[in-house]
């Protein structure tokens, strides 16, 4: 089956590399050369020191996944990257919403979205109200628009998507960790390859 006779399904890479300037441009290149557009980019430090972590969404076919993951594995910064489709991971994001705060005074009913949707006031004054909510796209697209009823937005953002998967090990570690094994079956046999 061709490529684009496959059905297009929402993927997340995990990518791992060490954090040189410039890559972020490699790895965006790969999305545009296969014109795939990225829906979400988050960019952190992972739990490995000097190591940092990007989570990247996109709508693609598996096939072209794989390709777009093998060619951001090549980069010589890049030490891991991997796809999941949602039932592989966990996954959170963020909205914050600015809201009028003469409009929450004056009808209960926002403060009562806010509650219904489990979210949180964070900061009020005379001018405005922040609230935050995580969770998924969904839950969190809901309250924007629970609260867009009221006409009472005056800023919204919603973070890109921060994911960990369900295995019980990170796979960067079982990389680093057969890297180091190799490296030092290197170093008793007198080789000096890395």
């Amino acid at each position: 089956m061709h490529a684009m006779e496959q059905e297009k399904k929402f993927y997340t890479l995990i990518v791992f590399s060490e954090n040189f300037a410039g890559l972020l441009n490699q790895v965006t290149a790969v999305f545009t050369r296969r014109q795939v557009n990225i829906e979400s980019l988050n960019v952190s430090a992972s739990s490995i020191k000097g190591v940092h972590k990007y989570t990247i969404t996109c709508w693609s076919d598996e096939e072209q996944i794989q390709i777009i993951t093998k060619q951001i594995e090549k980069k010589i910064d890049v030490l891991q990257a991997n796809y999941f489709t949602d039932d592989e991971i966990f996954i959170q994001e963020v909205g914050l919403y600015k809201l009028s705060t003469s409009a929450v005074l004056a009808n209960p009913g926002i403060s009562s979205a806010v509650r219904h949707h489990g979210a949180q006031i964070v900061e009020v004054n005379p001018t405005y109200t922040v609230v935050s909510k995580k969770g998924l796209t969904d839950d969190i697209m809901s309250l924007y628009y629970a609260l867009n009823e009221f006409n009472c937005v005056l800023q919204y953002v919603r973070s890109g998507r921060i994911a960990i998967t369900k295995s019980c090990t990170e796979y960067l570690d079982e990389f680093l960790e057969e890297r180091r094994k190799s490296y030092e079956e290197q170093q008793k046999n007198g080789e000096t390859k890395i």
